[in-house]
């Protein structure tokens, strides 16, 4: 055991975390994910809203086990490791408020840093400037910490705080079972199921969630986070977690070769959309919102597997954020940029630009 948690905070272990992420993503979409889809954190979050109703948007509405798996997969692992710190009250409703604002965000771009990985690795050109997008959000969000930026320090708490996330998605899941869906129905007990679209397509539901919790064991063990590594590489010079990035990347790559996924080009791509300026905008306010947060939506859930309430109150804001999104046209779509996407990505800038520059402290 102790071989095991040594090996995953050595850069092979993390390479290793990067590469099984990016070859299951890969091999997601081919057993039925959405394209370019394998895994994105933010749109699996955004169908459990729609499963959920807390929007109305009928072709991304489905309970994704994956999200459920990443949470759980991240608690067996703090127990088994020890790891399991049961923390809240670090600024909760900011970090809320980022949670929203990094979904709207991210489904402007209609992705997460890990689906804009993943759709760079297939050949859609239209990530590109995502990623550019999220580099500039997270160099903004750097500046804001070497300017003494702090949402202060969580404090231990009781043990059922930080097992209150992972109970809402063991009640997800159960609620599957109860309510699994119907052929033909949009709607099965409380839950509401896709017909078409991206809601509709998805691999068995427990191939998904083994994934999931696998994903969420190994992104524990490794602190596998997107965002991490292009701040500690801005701050710090240091590349440990920015292999896990060109790891998942290059595996991904090669996996999509393999099976054909791998569709170079900027139009026509699955469930994205070429305006690339709101493809760069919508990014930088996610990747300013994780930045403020400290870590992007994946690690976000997998700090809550581990008993961070603060990154719960984060996951939460997330998937309120995407009610807000579909429910207001800011969402985008394969058409473009949703009706009033542009107004929030600005409202959105200027409420993290907002948090940073009123949540400093003097550094002596």
């Amino acid at each position: 055991m102790a071989q095991l948690k040594n090996f995953f905070s050595t850069r092979w272990g993390i390479i290793s975390v990067g590469a099984f992420i990016g070859i299951l993503a890969a091999l997601l979409q081919k057993l039925g994910n959405p394209g370019n889809m394998g895994i994105c954190v933010a749109c699996f979050e955004r169908d459990i809203a729609g499963a959920i109703g807390i929007h109305r948007a009928a072709v991304v509405q489905y309970m994704r086990p994956e999200i459920i798996g990443f949470v759980l997969g991240a608690l067996i692992a703090a127990y088994l490791f020890k790891e399991f710190r049961p923390r809240a009250g670090s600024a909760p409703i900011v970090r809320f408020i980022l949670g929203a604002f990094a979904m709207i965000g991210a489904l402007v771009f209609l992705g997460c840093p890990w689906r804009a990985l993943l759709r760079f690795s297939a050949g859609d050109g239209n990530a590109i400037f995502g990623l550019l997008g999220l580099i500039v959000g997270i160099w903004i969000g750097t500046l804001f910490l070497k300017g003494g930026y702090n949402l202060g320090r969580a404090e231990k708490t009781h043990t059922s705080v930080g097992w209150l996330l992972p109970l809402i998605m063991l009640g997800f899941f159960i609620l599957i079972l109860i309510f699994p869906q119907v052929e033909g129905e949009a709607k099965s007990g409380v839950l509401f199921y896709s017909l078409k679209g991206p809601g509709a397509m998805h691999a068995a539901l427990i191939i998904s969630l083994v994934v999931g919790l696998a994903i969420g064991f190994l992104a524990q063990r490794s602190r596998f986070c997107t965002m991490g590594a292009f701040r500690d590489l801005i701050l710090f010079r240091q590349a440990h977690l920015f292999m896990g990035l060109l790891a998942l990347v290059v595996f991904a790559f090669v996996t999509n070769l393999i099976v054909g996924q791998f569709h170079p080009g900027f139009a026509k791509q699955p469930v994205a959309h070429t305006m690339a300026i709101w493809n760069f905008g919508g990014m930088v306010v996610a990747g300013l919102a994780f930045a403020l947060a400290g870590g992007c939506p994946g690690r976000q859930l997998f700090l809550a597997g581990e008993g961070d309430g603060d990154s719960a109150l984060f996951v939460l804001g997330m998937i309120v954020g995407a009610g807000f999104a579909h429910n207001f046209g800011l969402a985008s779509s394969p058409n473009g940029v949703g009706p009033h996407g542009i107004a929030a990505v600005i409202i959105g800038l200027l409420v993290c630009l907002f948090i940073g520059f009123t949540m400093r402290k003097k550094i002596a």
